[in-house]
């Protein structure tokens, strides 16, 4: 063997974010590799408030080749970018970045797609002609948004605590199908077959104030955060009659899996590496 045969050094990757100790993005990346024979590293990098251009640029810089954005950075990333897919200029936030071969910088938003791939794939869940219920107004509602209206529902009604925010966003839509915004009192009666829970109100075990009534024959319940225990969402939507409640571990995965195959060109199978973050 010659002293000059040697690899590539691997392609490198990372998170980014604050804080950033807690993700569960490497694991999973480190996963999807090793299933799909991918040479590539993936590390977490902790950015400070007003340093993340600086990051962006160094990481590119030094040869990365790609990046996932998360709080509180989604959105400062999206101006940072030279280009956008649909979804990333639609929710006015990046979740992940690929650097072209001649230098451009590519922002996508993977989050919805995650969403929709948890729910109509993994469970078998229907997105279409359902009448859906989104809790919340923020960023996370509004990066999933395009991809559940791309699903043709019947209908989409934000509930919020701030009304105004709600409606703000609601009509910043441009979709054919219904999109109404109220606060949680003026959901009356009304029933849904779909509820997602957007706001961060499990990770303080907390819930929105929801009528039972907005839980129709056959609703399914989804909420955004996850954790070792069934979320106080979770238990909610059971308590009160939902056919179905999940978390959104899985969501993480789908949305992992659509920054991979972006960068890799490769989609990994979810399953294995979901069921393995279960049993963590």
């Amino acid at each position: 063997m010659s002293l000059f045969d040697f690899d590539a050094p691997p392609d490198r990757y990372a998170v980014i974010g604050n804080p950033v100790a807690h993700s569960k993005s490497p694991l999973i990346h480190r996963q999807f590799a090793r299933q799909t024979g991918q040479r590539m590293e993936y590390e977490a990098i902790l950015v400070e408030e007003g340093g993340l251009a600086q990051a962006i640029g160094n990481f590119q810089a030094s040869g990365g080749k790609g990046l996932n954005i998360t709080v509180p950075f989604k959105h400062e990333a999206r101006q940072l970018m030279d280009e956008c897919s649909e979804y990333a200029e639609h929710a006015g936030a990046v979740n992940t970045i690929l650097f072209r071969q001649d230098g451009r910088r590519y922002g996508h938003n993977t989050d919805g797609i995650g969403l929709v791939r948890d729910i109509v794939i993994n469970h078998g869940g229907t997105i279409e002609d359902s009448r859906i219920l989104i809790l919340g107004a923020g960023g996370a509602v509004h990066g999933v948004l395009e991809p559940i209206l791309n699903e043709r529902p019947a209908g989409i009604v934000i509930a919020n605590r701030t009304v105004d925010k709600a409606i703000i966003l609601a009509q910043s839509l441009t979709a054919s199908i219904p999109v109404k915004a109220c606060g949680y009192s003026a959901l009356g009666e009304s029933a849904f077959d779909l509820i997602i829970n957007g706001t961060s109100a499990s990770m303080k075990n907390e819930l929105p104030p929801l009528p039972a009534s907005v839980i129709a024959a056959q609703c399914w319940c989804y909420d955004m955060m996850y954790g070792d225990e069934p979320t106080i969402f979770m238990n909610w939507a059971r308590d009160n009659g939902a056919v179905k409640y999940l978390d959104g571990l899985g969501m993480l995965v789908e949305q992992a899996a659509e920054s991979f195959y972006l960068w890799r060109d490769v989609r990994p199978d979810t399953a294995p590496v979901i069921n393995q973050l279960r049993k963590n």
